[in-house]
């Protein structure tokens, strides 16, 4: 990696204020591969896409913080987002990590958006900010295991422990693909701008988005999201999206586009709620994405 990537994300925070311009869609995706079987735990009101656009659903939610001590080593602490609402049932989990030298305030809008959309969300720091993607992963996986094992009375109440799922940005996203390749249980998996020195990963069996930008000079689409997307061929289900005029930090902060496509994902997998699948397949509407392809999720 470039020098300029480690002084650049060391000041990722001050640069969370940038907004991302819409853009025009690409061609359309390929045929549909068969549909993933998953009870249905819908949360929420019936989708709209100025809904998952939005930067909050329709969940209030309440937050609690985990310090490193508490978590033990296995990864540098974080933040609990959980719904507040207990008459719904439960809610599936999802850890997020944050790039090389990110803190974990760099991917700390996914903690409200998800959270609000009915999630519970555990965005965490890693143990250094210059763990490399593998150790990445397992922070991820350790995470979960933290939510599901030792998190709060409150957030466990809310929790469906069977439906698991990570996202994150850069190497984040490179130990998104990790923690899916080492644990295949898990319902779903986003990797935003994802940096990791594999490119194959043929033995992920867990439904993947993988999301890049068109300006990336840290994770350049073509070196490394594309061939990871194009590699993922036991996935279930996999789409590709690449947000226009954007850059590799644009997934530090919130943006219409990004976020969609997050909730929509989420939603369609950790909850098997096919209400999801007309933002999917096939595919957005045209605005803000200068590329997009999918195997299709089947209602």
């Amino acid at each position: 990696m470039k020098r300029s990537f480690t002084r650049s994300l060391a000041i990722v925070s001050a640069l969370a204020a940038l907004t991302v311009p819409g853009g025009l869609a690409a061609a359309s995706p390929p045929a549909a591969s068969p549909a993933v079987t998953a009870a249905s735990y819908q949360r929420g009101p019936a989708p709209t896409l100025s809904g998952i656009r939005a930067k909050r659903g329709p969940f209030a939610f309440s937050k609690v913080t985990v310090t490193s001590d508490q978590a033990a080593g296995a990864f540098g602490g974080g933040t609990i987002y959980y719904p507040n609402d207990t008459s719904k049932g439960t809610f599936g989990g999802i850890a997020v990590s944050p790039g090389f030298q990110g803190p974990e305030v760099s991917i700390a809008w996914l903690g409200p958006r998800l959270a609000s959309q009915g999630f519970v969300v555990f965005t965490i720091a890693t143990r250094t900010v210059n763990d490399q993607p593998a150790e990445r992963g397992d922070e991820l996986l350790a995470a979960l295991d933290y939510l599901t094992g030792k998190a709060p009375a409150a957030v466990q109440k809310r929790l469906d422990p069977s439906r698991l799922a990570v996202t994150g940005h850069s190497m984040g996203g490179g130990g998104v693909l990790s923690a899916a390749k080492a644990r295949p249980g898990l319902k779903a998996a986003a990797a935003l701008a994802p940096w990791h020195l594999t490119k194959n990963w043929s033995t992920v069996t867990v439904p993947t988005l993988i999301e890049s930008a068109t300006k990336d000079d840290w994770a350049p689409a073509d070196s490394f999201a594309e061939p990871m997307y194009e590699s993922l061929t036991r996935a279930p289900e996999r789409a590709y999206a690449q947000i226009a005029d954007s850059d590799h930090l644009t997934f530090t902060r919130d943006t219409p586009y990004a976020g969609a496509l997050e909730v929509a994902w989420m939603k369609r997998f950790v909850d098997g709620d096919s209400r999801y699948s007309q933002f999917l397949c096939p595919g957005p509407d045209g605005s803000g994405y200068a590329a997009y392809r999918a195997s299709c999720p089947i209602s």
